[in-house]
């Protein structure tokens, strides 16, 4: 089935439950520190090559980079993390409150000084926009930062939101990979948020190897990844008016999970069409799709931290 905007392939395929059954599927995906940012780095790079965004996607892998760097050099302190091991999910006034991610902030801007050096050189906005975090005072940003984790996006910058988001979520990325399983929050009627910490999924991750089938809701702030089964929405676990639209063909790695009671879509990512995909970076080079999506009236779930909304930078 083809829809009317043209080239948008309907998948239907491929809803149920995996062959080993759901009572197989770990509740909680972890996120893995060792190499976490570099190879999310490669990807972006990777995607750029040839692309409309190519300029937008390598800066991307420079501030990436960036966070890598930051994760190497400073580390989250282990007792940092159990300091709230038992209080999950992690709640955006403690993630405020937590001195790592203002330490981690200049460590991160210089990071990014050094390693987008050619993004810098092509944008004043850009060099601007960290000028003016270096300056920026520690009530304003946590204004700012309070705002992003409230999800309200205009009251920050567009760019300034994506230097402050990175430096919080090095934060909540550390937390959730040190959790012990017995920290793990119970999920109850809440599936749709992160249960580490209580974030919006970027995208869904459909596993292959041993855990084929399986999908998993990545968390955009802690990058946490929780089951949640495949004949739901990841919105409002609705199970009735499901369809997946792609640009390509029926069996594209990427698709975007449409829901005709909630009206919203998220990507969808099948590994084992492209083991080399990241929720992140293949989100971010999938803009098409989504503008496809969106014509055909539904609104997008959640957001991207590589792209977020926000306020546009004042010219003056």
């Amino acid at each position: 089935m083809t829809s009317p905007a043209g080239g948008i392939g309907l998948d239907t395929q491929g809803i149920g439950v995996p062959t080993g059954g759901i009572g197989d599927a770990p509740p909680v995906l972890a996120p893995r520190l060792d190499k976490h940012y570099a190879r999310r780095a490669a990807r972006l790079a990777q995607l750029a090559d040839g692309h409309p965004m190519a300029d937008y996607l390598r800066m991307a892998a420079a501030l990436v980079q960036a966070q890598q760097a930051t994760l190497d050099s400073l580390p989250l302190a282990e007792d940092a993390s159990a300091a709230h091991a038992d209080v999950t999910p992690l709640t955006p006034g403690a993630l405020l409150q937590a001195p790592y991610w203002r330490a981690a902030l200049p460590a991160f801007l210089a990071a990014f000084s050094r390693l987008g050096a050619a993004q810098l050189d092509a944008s004043l906005p850009l060099r601007q926009t960290l000028a003016a975090l270096r300056d920026a005072s520690s009530d304003a940003l946590a204004h700012d930062a309070a705002a992003l984790l409230a999800g309200d996006f205009e009251q920050v910058d567009s760019a300034r939101a994506l230097f402050l988001w990175a430096a919080l979520s090095l934060h909540a990325v550390q937390f959730a990979a040190r959790l012990p399983a017995s920290a793990w929050r119970a999920q109850g009627d809440s599936r749709q948020f992160c249960p580490a910490c209580g974030g919006a999924p970027v995208a869904s991750v459909v596993l292959g190897g041993a855990q084929a089938g399986l999908r998993y809701l990545h968390c955009g702030l802690c990058e946490t990844r929780w089951h949640l089964v495949r004949s739901k929405c990841s919105n409002c676990e609705q199970g009735g008016k499901l369809d997946y639209w792609s640009l390509d063909s029926k069996t594209a790695p990427i698709t975007a999970e449409s829901c005709g009671d909630c009206h919203s879509y998220l990507k969808v990512l099948y590994m084992d069409r492209d083991r080399n995909q990241d929720p992140m970076a293949d989100d971010l080079a999938t803009l098409a799709l989504d503008a496809e999506v969106e014509r055909e009236g539904y609104a997008r779930s959640s957001v991207n931290p590589l792209l977020l909304p926000g306020r546009q930078p004042d010219p003056r």
